[in-house]
């Protein structure tokens, strides 16, 4: 197809703030590929799906990434051949080089998906909704043009201690439970005791926010603490809860009972993912990309994919740079080569699956 201008659609994309709302993004990227006469639609869960067949049978690949983006919306802004604003490379700019790819690419066999999630910066129902057998997936997030083959996953949870209240001025008559903190997230730092992951290293398990008491006189009879954890493979969100409440109740003082729920979500959690460094779909986007094989730094809607095909995080752009947050952050940009990089990267892998 002829006549996608990539970098003017990444323009328009990045002055239409979808951190509130993603409608008027999601019209952008619907009219534009029906402008390029093919067919988009728009799935209960908001997703928006395109498809392109081969007349032969042949591998099914998935181009995903977001049109949401993390608030507060910075304005659009260029600065020579950086293109500056929110969402320019988390993930608007990706976007824009998944979607020249996937016009580019007429397949002789097999098929490529265009999916895209609304709400991947927040509860991913999106992603957790769709329904694909893909042969090969490709999400879309700043890796700097290098190949991300695995990469980290999130959980939150809480963990609680619970005492017995009493008067303050009788202290032993009660059993405090945020006097059991100190030795309780202590042990946090022994809970790990595997060997660190051949890529990702090891997993961090991080006390972020802390509550207890209800009364200034009175011992309190709990107190709870909100844990990050980020995991590598194979752990999984049901075995990180169980392994670490038996952790932590054989620290606690005598008394104080111990539990660890996770965070409630409507949608599962954001789990490690590794894809073989050797796999096709690897060393065909390396290839064509010259970038790095490496972990990604941050949680994707890969883990979902990861389940059901060889799954790569690859785009333009950086998480962050020498002088600090790039996504997410205030100074959020991408380079217009990168995104026409990228575009190419992802044009010839596809070629080379499908053509």
């Amino acid at each position: 197809m002829t006549g996608f201008d990539t970098i003017e659609f990444l323009e328009r994309a990045v002055q239409i703030p979808s951190h509130e709302s993603v409608t008027e993004m999601r019209d952008l990227l619907a009219e534009t590929l029906e402008s390029a006469d093919v067919a988009a639609t728009v799935d209960d869960a908001g997703n928006v799906i395109a498809e392109r067949d081969g007349p032969e049978d042949g591998p099914h690949v998935v181009l995903n990434t977001h049109i949401d983006t993390v608030p507060p919306h910075v304005p659009f802004s260029r600065d020579g051949d950086r293109i500056r604003g929110r969402g320019s490379c988390d993930a608007k700019g990706p976007l824009a080089a998944f979607l020249a790819a996937f016009l580019a690419v007429e397949p002789e066999r097999g098929q490529v998906t265009l999916a895209i999630t609304p709400d991947e910066e927040t509860d991913s129902t999106g992603a957790a909704a769709l329904s694909i057998d893909a042969d090969a997936v490709i999400v879309g997030e700043p890796t700097g043009l290098d190949v991300c083959n695995a990469g980290r996953g999130r959980f939150q949870g809480t963990v609680t201690l619970r005492g017995e209240n009493a008067h303050a001025a009788q202290p032993e008559a009660g059993v405090n439970a945020i006097a059991g903190l100190a030795p309780v997230l202590a042990a946090l730092e022994t809970f790990d005791t595997r060997a660190p992951h051949p890529e990702l290293g090891s997993p961090t398990l991080t006390p972020t926010t802390i509550d207890g008491g209800t009364a200034t006189n009175q011992i309190p009879a709990e107190c709870s603490f909100v844990i990050d954890r980020r995991s590598v493979p194979p752990e999984g969100a049901a075995e990180f809860r169980g392994s670490l409440e038996t952790h932590l109740r054989e620290s606690a003082p005598e008394g104080v009972g111990v539990d660890v729920s996770l965070a409630e979500r409507d949608t599962p959690f954001l789990e490690a993912f590794e894809t073989a460094a050797d796999s096709e779909l690897v060393r065909t986007l390396q290839d064509a990309s010259g970038g790095e094989v490496r972990p990604f730094g941050a949680a994707t809607e890969a883990s979902y994919f990861a389940q059901i095909a060889p799954t790569v995080v690859f785009g333009p752009g950086v998480l962050s740079d020498e002088d600090g947050a790039v996504a997410h952050g205030p100074r959020e940009y991408v380079n217009e080569n990168e995104v026409t990089a990228a575009g190419d990267a992802v044009t010839e892998t596809l070629r080379r699956f499908l053509v």
